[in-house]
C-alpha cells in the first residue's frame, strides 16, 4: 500500500520491495526445495534471487519505463541505457543466510539520479521491517523516524562487519582488524547482510559497520538511510565517495571519527607509511604472515600489486631497520656408508 507521505518514486520502490518480499517469504516456507547454484566459491544464487529481481524490475519499469536498471543478477540489461535515473537493486541480500534458513536477509533498492542516491528502500521480509529514505527528508523504519546511536565511547559500542569468504580474500588482514577492534568495543557481530547492517546503524541498533569487497548494490540504499539518520559513511580513510570502492565504513559521527584512525591503515587508499604499519600489525597478529600478505592477496585491490612493490618503495623511502638477518643453511644428515660401525 502506498503512503501519501512518501515521495512518488519511493512509493513505487516500496511496492517493488514488498512484491519481492512476498516471493522470498513464500520460498522460505520450504527453503530446502529452492534450487541453488554457485557463482563462485561460497557465493550462491537461487531461483528466488532471480524471481525477486524480476518482480522488482517489472514494477519499476512499469511506472518509469525511461529509467535505467543496475541489478545484481542481470546487470544493466534491462531499462534505458543512458538515463540519468538508475535503479540499483539487490533482490536478496544475504542469500547464504536465506538458503540455511537463517532469518537475516533483505531486499535493497536505491535510485541514483545523476550519480547521487536520492531514494532508498531496504525491506526485511522475515520481520516485515521497512527502512526508507528520501534525500533531505529523513530516514524511517516503518513509521518511526530514525536516528543513529548517541553513544560516544567506542568501549560501549556494538559494531557489525562482514567476514571474508571468497578464495583469495585477505583473512590475515581481517584477523588484524579484529585484534585492533575487539578489545576496544563492547562487541563485534557478523549478521551476513550488508544492506541490513547499514539499516541497523541508521536505527541505532548497532553503532557502526565496516566491510570490504562490497558491490554498489550492497551499499547504495543503506548509504542514504544512514546519512539521513544523521550518520556518516565512507571508505576506511573517511572519504565520502565510496560507492564503487569496495570498502565501506558507517557509523554515528563520534564513533565513525574514532574508527577511521584504526581502519585507515588497512584501506587500499592508505599511504605507504600506513601500509607498512598495517603489514607490521598483520605480522604481530600472525607471525607466519609475509610482509606483502596484507595487500597482495586482497580482493579489494582493483589491480593486485606484487608483494615486492611495497617492499621496494619502502626501501627507497624508509631507513633500514637496525636488525641483522642471518640465513642458516641446514645440510641433510650424511648417509652412513654400508658396514659403518656407527650406523650399526
Amino acid at each position: 500500500m502506498s503512503s501519501p507521505n512518501l515521495h512518488p518514486m519511493l512509493n513505487v520502490a516500496v511496492k517493488a520491495a514488498r512484491a519481492a518480499g512476498a516471493i522470498i517469504n513464500r520460498a522460505a516456507l520450504d527453503v530446502e526445495a529452492v534450487r541453488i547454484s554457485q557463482k563462485q566459491v561460497n557465493d550462491f544464487v537461487t531461483e528466488v534471487d532471480h524471481a525477486s529481481e524480476h518482480a522488482i524490475i517489472e514494477t519499476l519499469l512499469t511506472a518509469y519505463p525511461g529509467h535505467g536498471i543496475l541489478a545484481e543478477e542481470s546487470g544493466s540489461q534491462h531499462g534505458a541505457k543512458d538515463s540519468d535515473f538508475v535503479w540499483i537493486i539487490d533482490p536478496l541480500d544475504g542469500t547464504t543466510n536465506f538458503i540455511h534458513g537463517f532469518p537475516v536477509y533483505c531486499v535493497s533498492i536505491a535510485l541514483s539520479v545523476r550519480g547521487k542516491i536520492e531514494q532508498a528502500v531496504i525491506y526485511d521480509p522475515s520481520r516485515n521491517d521497512l527502512f526508507t529514505a528520501t534525500k533531505g527528508r529523513g530516514a524511517f523504519m516503518n513509521d518511526r523516524r530514525l536516528r543513529v546511536s548517541k553513544r560516544t565511547r567506542l568501549s560501549e559500542c556494538l559494531i557489525s562487519t562482514g567476514f571474508p569468504f571468497r578464495t583469495g580474500d585477505n583473512f590475515k588482514q581481517y584477523l588484524a582488524i579484529m585484534a585492533d577492534l575487539m578489545p576496544r568495543a563492547a562487541g563485534l557481530r557478523r549478521p551476513g547482510a550488508a544492506a541490513l547492517d547499514l539499516a541497523y546503524v541508521a536505527a541505532g541498533f548497532t553503532d557502526a559497520f565496516f566491510e570490504t569487497g562490497l558491490n554498489i548494490w550492497d551499499v547504495a540504499a543503506g548509504s542514504l538511510i544512514v546519512t539521513e539518520a544523521g550518520g556518516l559513511i565512507g571508505n576506511f580513510t573517511g572519504e565520502p565517495e565510496f560507492l564503487d570502492q569496495r570498502e565501506c565504513l558507517a557509523g554515528a559521527p563520534r564513533i565513525y571519527g574514532q574508527l577511521v584512525p584504526l581502519l585507515a591503515k588497512y584501506s587500499k587508499f592508505a599511504g605507504l607509511d600506513d601500509k607498512l604499519r598495517a603489514s607490521d600489525r598483520v605480522r604481530a597478529v600472525d607471525p607466519s604472515a609475509h610482509a606483502g600478505d596484507t595487500y597482495a592477496r586482497s580482493t579489494i585491490e582493483a589491480t593486485p600489486e606484487p608483494a615486492s612493490g611495497v617492499e621496494a618503495a619502502a626501501a627507497a623511502t624508509v631507513p633500514a631497520a637496525p636488525r641483522k638477518l642471518t640465513r642458516i643453511r641446514r645440510e641433510p644428515p650424511a648417509t652412513p656408508a654400508e658396514g659403518d660401525a656407527a650406523a650399526k
